[in-house]
């Protein structure tokens, strides 16, 4: 029964359609497939031929022998409903007494397309469960049943070419009797056979007309095969397209399966379909233009769309530098054995991206240890070349119009090969370029030219020209680009609210006091990373780049959990924080330099009033000295996380624990973070900023001595607000109710 145990679990792959297709629920249903698996595999099906009448008694004896089992099984089935469908059955099968050669060819046809299906099917279809698809993905399963509808198809294409033959067969023997007879009529002048001749006759007119009806017949299911597979083939080459299109897309953090796995089994089936179809047009002994053109077009399609860059090379290339990529060969164990395959790779720029087809003239750059060989793995059933220590020696700019950068100059590493297929008699030439990549000779250009494949990754059409990008977004766009590359390089869950995306929204735009919806606006390319922002030194997307990588490195758990405002505005800030009791604090990033996270807290006044106090921004360099929970401690003016969380019970556990006890006789050293005037240094110029000081104590120069310095905290002299609501907990002054606000 190991046909139908590999087969039953492929059926809850197949359609509902398929599965009536292969067991016909009125002549042979899949419960008598599964009841009577063992005795039916245990069977001579294939021996069964229509036109060998002889068979008909042995046929007549299986076909009573399953009726009977199914009789059988019925009356010892204590289920009432399958009882009474096993009777149902065995009785309709009686329609087959009349002609029971048709009931065992019948079941031989179904037990070959079983094999045909399960020598076709991916390895994971004993488990449908691997086939899971992240969303918008389109299923693996329609384009399966394609697959599956078209091996039938083919199936029967070779079941009529087989009947032609034995028609045919028939025919020439009968024509043979025919001769001889007439012979022998003419040499003893016999009239008595004049009948014999005219049956004869009747006969083979009657065989011709079944064989010219049978290769019309024969033409059409090839022609309708054909069509099938071009369809099956068009929908497989844009799920190529997908795959491609969603690996360019995780760069800005979109999800995103790598397995080409089932791809790779999609694309040898449709090779070895159209390799069967090539082979009945041979068989039919007369050439076929029109179908063998459009089998030939097919197939150089197929074999040049296999090539995949499977790890593409790093987006942004610093010259000199090592980096590695992996190109894999769909049809890999297809490849003609004998001369080894090498790729090689070459760079091109964005006018040669623009016009493949050929090898593309200039060379533009100098590429290191640019060739590999496609190498199979047996393990994993993959074909890969990889490139280990490729590297850039030298590049060729174009020329540069107005502002454009060198980080703005895209290019792409084009790969390609001469390959031979089994079973095809000329080598074809393939090729794949890879993803956009900058290159730069500089790791201070790197920020800007990550800024460039961000615009390209989150903004390019699926089928553009080489590397064409808006010049404007909506900014709906823009904010969904910087939450999904925030997120994934932060890797976490808690994504950019509302607040922060208008408050993004005023400082790309350069509207403080905007109170309208942003999402239609359209955002720049300059405005993302060409123009400084106003009183600023740096482009909006190196602020935010900073923003992000502070908080990849030393910031993840307290935005996870909701413990940082993130992007907030001045106005916004003092709005919610204006009402609320001395040392209520948030933290919010820093406005005014790159990669800085600030603490925003209620005072008092020597008045008796209320005024907010920004501490210094800590910066990268800040937190690997001191953590942010220890400096949250460190400073008694601040006591409630906004809107009201007492800070020792929401931050302990961000808190180091003072080490137990002296080490070798000396006195341990500690940190302590104090804003500037508790550690009695002069008023700020701008009472709104606070500036840090850091009591450092030193180790001593023995046990009895110590000594003591204040040092001040290196980090620029400017403050700022940064702060986010734990989950669960609502703002006392929404959204709306602030722009209203700003409106007014």
């Amino acid at each position: 029964m190991t046909q139908w145990i590999h087969m039953s679990q492929m059926i809850q792959c197949l359609s509902d359609e398929t599965v009536n297709n292969l067991y016909p629920p009125s002549a042979f249903p899949i419960e008598v497939r599964h009841f009577l698996a063992d005795w039916i595999e245990s069977q001579r099906w294939d021996d069964f031929v229509m036109e060998k009448v002889e068979q008909e008694s042995q046929a007549r004896t299986l076909l009573d022998q399953t009726i009977s089992m199914l009789q059988s099984m019925a009356q010892q089935n204590t289920n009432v409903v399958d009882r009474m469908k096993l009777m149902q059955i065995s009785r309709n099968m009686a329609v087959f007494q009349q002609q029971p050669l048709q009931f065992a060819v019948m079941v031989r046809d179904i037990l070959r397309k079983e094999r045909v299906l399960l020598n076709a099917a991916p390895a994971q279809i004993p488990n449908p469960p691997q086939y899971q698809q992240y969303p918008g993905r389109e299923p693996s399963f329609p384009i399966m049943q394609d697959v599956d509808h078209l091996v039938l198809k083919v199936l029967e294409v070779q079941d009529v070419r087989q009947k032609m033959h034995q028609l045919q067969e028939d025919l020439n023997w009968e024509r043979q009797n025919y001769e001889g007879l007439q012979g022998t009529i003419q040499q003893n002048g016999l009239d008595a056979a004049t009948s014999e001749i005219q049956k004869l006759q009747t006969h083979i007119q009657q065989l011709e007309y079944n064989v010219k009806a049978m290769a019309t017949k024969r033409f059409q299911q090839l022609k309708e095969c054909v069509d099938c597979l071009d369809q099956c083939q068009g929908r497989l080459i844009n799920r190529l397209k997908a795959w491609r299109w969603e690996q360019h897309k995780a760069t800005i953090g979109h999800p995103f399966d790598e397995d080409l796995n089932p791809l790779q089994t999609w694309c040898e089936q449709l090779l070895g379909v159209n390799g069967k179809l090539r082979q009945e047009l041979m068989l039919i002994g007369e050439p076929i233009p029109e179908l063998q053109e459009r089998l030939g077009q097919l197939l150089q399609v197929l074999i040049q769309s296999s090539l995949v860059v499977d790890k593409q090379p790093p987006q942004v290339i610093k010259t000199q530098s090592k980096f590695s990529t992996t190109v894999r060969y769909l049809l890999g164990e297809k490849v003609a054995p004998g001369k080894p395959v090498v790729l090689k790779a070459q760079i091109i720029n964005e006018l040669q991206a623009r016009n493949l087809g050929g090898v593309p003239g200039d060379n533009v750059g100098e590429l290191i240890n640019n060739t590999a060989i496609l190498e199979h793995n047996t393990s994993s059933k993959s074909t890969c070349a990889t490139f280990r220590n490729m590297s850039i020696k030298k590049i060729k700019r174009a020329d540069r119009k107005g502002s454009e950068s060198v980080t703005e100059e895209k290019f792409a590493l084009l790969f390609s090969t001469e390959i031979n297929i089994t079973g095809c008699e000329t080598p074809y030439r393939i090729q794949m370029i890879s993803l956009p990549v900058v290159v730069i000779v500089h790791g201070s250009q790197d920020n800007n030219a990550l800024a460039t494949i961000i615009w390209d990754c989150a903004f390019s059409e699926a089928d553009r020209v080489p590397f064409v990008v808006p010049e404007r977004v909506p900014w709906r766009m823009m904010y969904s680009t910087l939450n999904s590359k925030f997120t994934a390089e932060v890797q976490t869950q808690h994504n950019l609210d509302q607040y922060n995306q208008h408050f993004l929204a005023q400082k790309i735009f350069d509207k403080p006091d905007f109170a309208d919806d942003f999402s239609n606006m359209m955002v720049s390319w300059a405005q993302f990373n060409k123009e400084v922002l106003p009183g600023r030194p740096f482009t909006f997307w190196q602020w935010f780049e900073g923003v992000m990588e502070l908080t990849k490195k030393h910031l993840k758990t307290y935005w996870s959990e909701g413990l940082i405002f993130g992007f907030i505005g001045k106005q916004h800030l003092h709005l919610i924080l204006k009402d609320r009791p001395n040392g209520t604090f948030l933290l919010r990033f820093s406005d005014s330099e790159i990669g800085g996270i600030t603490i925003a807290y209620v005072s008092a006044t020597d008045n008796g009033g209320q005024k907010i106090q920004n501490i210094q921004p800590f910066t990268k360099r800040d937190l690997e000295i001191r953590s942010l929970g220890d400096r949250i401690r460190d400073i008694s003016h601040i006591t409630y996380l906004y809107p009201d969380f007492p800070k020792h019970e929401v931050f302990k556990k961000f808190y180091t624990e003072p080490q137990a006890s002296p080490i070798g006789g000396y006195i341990p050293v500690s940190l302590h973070t104090k804003v500037g005037m508790e550690a009695g240094s002069a008023t700020p110029p701008n009472p709104s900023m606070a500036p840090l000081t850091v009591h450092q104590f030193q180790q001593p120069f023995s046990p009895q001595e110590s000594i003591t310095q204040d040092i001040m905290d290196s980090a620029p002299p400017s403050v700022e607000f940064t702060e986010h609501i734990p989950p669960g907990n609502n703002m006392d002054l929404d959204l709306d109710t602030f722009l209203q606000t700003l409106d007014s």
